[in-house]
């Protein structure tokens, strides 16, 4: 492992345990080859959503702490987006309510993809709502998830906010 991947890999840690990054969740990161040099990527997300400052403050850390390193690298910081991964237990805890779309690497109901509303997590199975009930998804079985954005849900989410604030 080259001098960069080290100090990325120790400043990714770093991000994810200090408490003036506390707002900021790692996603993903990730070290790829572009010319002769490193891609770095770093995938963030933020309650209440990922804005350009948010970008520019972790990418000035990460700059900051490979300073010193002699290997070219270029960096991304990118927002997991409205559509974004769901890799961890807790990810399906704290997006309940939210819709999904979950590829199995086995069917389960006779499909491996599905879609619904996650109800969380209830021992080792995520929990979702479709339109024939709920499916207990094993969560060893999950190849891969991510949230799906609706549109028109968001757009009545909205307009009944606003009829509450009046």
């Amino acid at each position: 492992m080259s001098e960069v991947q080290q100090a990325f890999e120790a400043v990714v840690t770093q991000i994810e345990h200090d408490p003036a990054f506390a707002d900021i969740e790692v996603v993903t990161h990730s070290i790829g080859r572009r010319g002769a040099g490193l891609a770095l990527t770093l995938t963030i997300d933020r309650v209440g959503g990922v804005d350009i400052g948010s970008c520019e403050r972790v990418a000035a850390h990460v700059n900051d702490a490979l300073e010193s390193c002699p290997e070219p690298y270029s960096l991304e910081v990118e927002s997991a987006g409205l559509e974004r991964p769901l890799l961890r237990p807790g990810d399906y805890q704290r997006f309940a309510g939210k819709n999904a779309r979950i590829v199995t690497t086995l069917a389960i109901g006779g499909a491996k993809t599905h879609r619904g509303t996650l109800r969380g997590v209830v021992g080792t199975n995520v929990e979702l709502h479709t339109p024939s009930g709920t499916l207990p998804i094993p969560l060893a079985a999950i190849r891969s998830a991510n949230l799906e954005y609706d549109p028109r849900a968001d757009l009545a989410a909205n307009k009944r906010e606003r009829k509450r604030n009046g």
